[in-house]
C-alpha cells in the first residue's frame, strides 16, 4: 500500500478490531510515517451518527477552540473578515464565533446544521481563515481534502494529534477511536511537512495537537503573541479589536423582527 501523504510504501503497522466486530489492517508509511487504515468498507456504519457517543467532550472542545480561534484572529488577521469552519457538525463553533462578532460560517455536508442555520458555506466563496477542528483524522482522501480546503481559504487552522516519535500500539492510545471507527488517518510531523511541501504552504504554528499552515506572510513576532502563555499582557492590548456580537442581527435576519 502507498502512503496517502508522500506516495512511500506503507508497510504493515499492525491489526485492530473497529466497533467491536471489524479486524482492520494499518498500514505505517516508511518514510514519513503516516498512519492510515486499509480501504474504510465499514464507514457508512460507523457515520450512522455523525457524531459519535464517545464525544463527550464535544461542548468543552467547542468553547476552547472558540477562544484559541478568537485569539489567533485578533493577533494575526482581520476581525471583519469571513471565515470557515470546514467539517462544521452540528454548527455549535459556528455559532459561538458569530455570537463573538466574527463572521463565521459553516461546511458540512454530512452533518445537519442544528446551531447555525442559514450561515452555511458558499462553496464558492473564499474566505480569511478556514478551521477544522478534529477533521484531518476522519479522511479518507487527505490531499484532495486540503484541496478543497485551499479552494476555500490560503490558510487553515486545526487540529489532529500527532503520532508521538514511536507510534503506541493500536490498543493502547485512545486517538485510534477503535470503539467508533471514524479515525483512519494519523499524521506525525513529518506527514504535515509532506503536506506543506506538496501544496506549498508555511507551517506557523505547530504544538502537537494545534496546527496552522498557509500561504500566507503571517507576522512571527504576532504567532508569538498568540501562542506565547508570558505575552498574555500584549495580547489583551491587542483583543481590544474584538469586534460586536452577530447574534442580534442573525436573529433579525433569520426572523425578520428584532431579538427580544
Amino acid at each position: 500500500m502507498n502512503c496517502k501523504i508522500c506516495a512511500s510504501n506503507s508497510a504493515p503497522f499492525g491489526k485492530a478490531k473497529l466497533l467491536n466486530k471489524y479486524l482492520v489492517s494499518y498500514f505505517r508509511c516508511d518514510s514519513c510515517g503516516f498512519i492510515q487504515t486499509e480501504t474504510p468498507y465499514w464507514i457508512e456504519e460507523a457515520y450512522s451518527e455523525a457524531i459519535t457517543r464517545s464525544d463527550i467532550g464535544l461542548i468543552s472542545r467547542n468553547l476552547e477552540m472558540a477562544e484559541y480561534t478568537k485569539k489567533l484572529i485578533l493577533t494575526c488577521l482581520d476581525p471583519a473578515g469571513k471565515f470557515v469552519d470546514y467539517g462544521g457538525g452540528y454548527g455549535i463553533f459556528t455559532r459561538l464565533m458569530r455570537d463573538q462578532g466574527f463572521d463565521f460560517y459553516r461546511f458540512d455536508p454530512l452533518c445537519r446544521n442544528l446551531f447555525s442555520e442559514g450561515y452555511d458555506a458558499d462553496p464558492l466563496d473564499h474566505f480569511t481563515l478556514l478551521t477544522a477542528f478534529e477533521v484531518f483524522e476522519h479522511l479518507q482522501d487527505p490531499l484532495a481534502d486540503i484541496e478543497k480546503m485551499l479552494s476555500l481559504s490560503q490558510d487553515f487552522y486545526f487540529t489532529t494529534r500527532l503520532l508521538p516519535g514511536l507510534p503506541e500500539p493500536l490498543e493502547n492510545w485512545w486517538y485510534y477511536g477503535l470503539e467508533h471507527g471514524q479515525h483512519i488517518s494519523f499524521y506525525t510531523p513529518a506527514a504535515l511537512g509532506a503536506i506543506a511541501q506538496k501544496f506549498a504552504l508555511k507551517i506557523l504554528f505547530s504544538n502537537g495537537v494545534l496546527h496552522l499552515m498557509g500561504k500566507s506572510s503571517i507576522n512571527p513576532i504576532l504567532i508569538k503573541i498568540t501562542f506565547s502563555s508570558r505575552l498574555k499582557w500584549l495580547r489583551k492590548i491587542v483583543q481590544k479589536r474584538t469586534p460586536a456580537s452577530l447574534l442580534a442581527s442573525d436573529y433579525k435576519s433569520l426572523t425578520g423582527k428584532p431579538l427580544p
